[in-house]
């Protein structure tokens, strides 16, 4: 039997049943449109066998489609009722038994995932996508490539390229686990209910060899933070604090990066900021 996948009546109808309203404090925006819960699978390459993890399933209308590839299944929500539901959608569309596991949690306090997925595959909640993200790459190793939907802004400057308007601390802390793309746009009418801003697919793939330790990744990840809080003023003063107290110390910590101490955080790349915690040992 075919997986069968969710219309719009019938998501609403779901709902209902649940006494479910879509709330801004959760992000929740269900997608009713199943050519574009497809689209979504499609880019991300899910094929069947493969392990895949989708954070914030909702009413099941992805996790139906990528289920549909007979791909397994590793569904995190945060919504107790819609966690609770979600199984029984599953069975009753069509879907194997044991092809999907349902983890009733939050997404940033999740530490141990069942199966160990490879793929992550989500229409992510607005208001906690970048740090859902970060949380993801940082605590799964095994996660080697993923597609997520998110608002516009967000997908801009997480594929954002430095040099560029929208390029920020997001994007310097995404392309340390490597490259990000945008990979298509979502009509804000595929939703229930239709958000105020547009969305986008932004794709990752996970580099082969990890850009440097654990220790060096908190490091360079505050360098980050200090150069993006101030990052109108030139890297000598916005670095002082975390480089050693002066512009000047700053300064020559920078130098022997490589990096002129009269650059902004916006100008340099994941190596710059990598090559600067290194220096600064």
């Amino acid at each position: 039997m075919p997986v069968q996948l969710l219309g719009a009546a019938e998501i609403r109808a779901l709902a209902a049943e649940l006494d479910v309203t879509p709330t801004k404090k959760l992000g929740q925006n269900f997608v009713v449109d199943a050519n574009t819960v497809r689209k979504i699978v499609h880019v991300a390459r899910v094929v069947e066998g493969e392990r895949v993890v989708e954070v914030g399933p909702g009413l099941g209308s992805l996790t139906l489609a990528i289920l549909e590839t007979g791909a397994l299944v590793t569904a995190v929500e945060i919504d107790h009722r819609l966690a609770a539901r979600l199984a029984a959608t599953a069975a009753g569309h069509g879907v194997a038994p044991g092809a999907l596991t349902v983890v009733d949690a939050d997404a940033l306090r999740v530490t141990e995932l069942p199966g160990d997925p490879t793929v992550l595959v989500a229409n992510l909640p607005y208001n906690v996508s970048v740090p859902v993200l970060l949380h993801f790459l940082e605590t799964f190793d095994n996660l080697q490539r993923g597609v997520v939907m998110v608002q516009s802004e967000v997908g801009e400057r997480l594929a954002a390229p430095p040099g560029s308007k929208t390029y920020g601390a997001p994007s310097a802390k995404a392309a340390w686990y490597g490259p990000w793309r945008l990979a298509g746009t979502v009509s804000r009418q595929v939703f229930w209910p239709v958000p105020n801003v547009d969305s986008v697919l932004v794709a990752f793939e996970r580099d082969a060899q990890p850009r440097g330790s654990e220790e060096e990744r908190r490091a360079t990840f505050r360098i980050i933070d200090a150069a993006f809080q101030q990052r109108r003023k030139m890297l000598r003063q916005a670095l002082a604090a975390t480089l050693g107290g002066t512009a000047g110390e700053a300064s020559e910590i920078l130098e022997s990066a490589g990096v002129a101490p009269t650059a902004r955080g916006e100008e340099l790349s994941i190596d710059d900021f990598v090559r600067i915690a290194r220096a600064l040992g």
